[in-house]
């Protein structure tokens, strides 16, 4: 029996005007889509469609993460870039976090308008060496995912009761967003599509500096804008500061998408 799909963390498809620029939406490592869903809908409220995509091996059970590669949640991020052509030729990617990481990488991949990383590591906060990792894996599942008690991060505590997640971090699929982060810093010189960053000054579970890291590296990249908030830990497109999260996108896709 395969694992079904948690309940509200199932992938999204929300209609709007094909005229405009459609949104992919990329929840983060263990996240699922709904993550990224009061985004979509938001968007959505102003015309654009949305697909929120549920990255293989997320949103059923830990094991099928486990299962999972590095180049399946890149495969994951093509097959959503290719359905959405079906509605619009441009396209903009928006990720959260492990999200992010793939959307700066296969915008080097795939014909996009743009890129919003929002909370996005440019290196992990302990920075093992793969095969220590792989390793550690034979013997060790999983391991907590941060220092604190779970949801210490967070700013609005109602949105984290409703948060859907794994509730630990499966250690060999830790080596693969790894692999997948040295991807991205290889790939992101090659990006020349405008790029948006955000992060959280208050984010403990991936530190801003990584967006200083990121940005430097955008030397390619048509505008590359940096924009710092407070008030939210690392799941900014939920918790406290969200609503000042979502008219930034709306800025960018409007701007990117030649609306303004």
């Amino acid at each position: 029996m395969s694992n079904q799909i948690i309940e509200t963390a199932e992938p999204f498809f929300f209609l709007g005007d094909s005229a405009k620029p459609a949104c992919l939406l990329v929840h983060g490592f263990t996240g699922t889509p709904k993550e990224m869903r009061w985004l979509g809908e938001f968007l959505n409220q102003h015309g654009f469609t949305c697909l929120g995509i549920r990255l293989f091996g997320h949103a059923t059970a830990p094991e099928d993460m486990i299962r999972s590669r590095y180049t399946d949640w890149m495969a994951s991020v093509e097959d959503g870039c290719h359905l959405l052509r079906g509605v619009s030729d441009r396209i903009v990617f928006v990720g959260l976090s492990m999200g992010g990481i793939l959307s700066l990488l296969m915008s080097t991949r795939l014909k996009v308008e743009g890129v919003v990383a929002l909370s996005t590591p440019y290196s992990l906060p302990r920075d093992y060496p793969i095969w220590l990792l792989n390793v550690v894996s034979v013997f060790k599942k999983y391991v907590p995912k941060g220092k604190g008690k779970p949801g210490s991060g967070w700013f609005d505590q109602a949105a984290y009761r409703e948060q859907v997640s794994y509730p630990m971090n499966p250690v060999r699929s830790t080596a693969e967003l790894k692999k997948l982060i040295l991807e991205m810093r290889a790939a992101l010189p090659k990006i020349e599509v405008p790029v948006l960053l955000m992060h959280s000054r208050d984010d403990t579970y991936v530190l801003p500096q990584n967006m200083e890291k990121i940005h430097a590296a955008l030397v390619n990249a048509k505008g590359a804008t940096k924009l710092s908030i407070g008030g939210s830990g690392h799941v900014v497109t939920r918790d406290a500061a969200r609503h000042q999260v979502f008219d930034a996108v709306l800025e960018f896709i409007q701007r990117v998408g030649g609306e303004d």
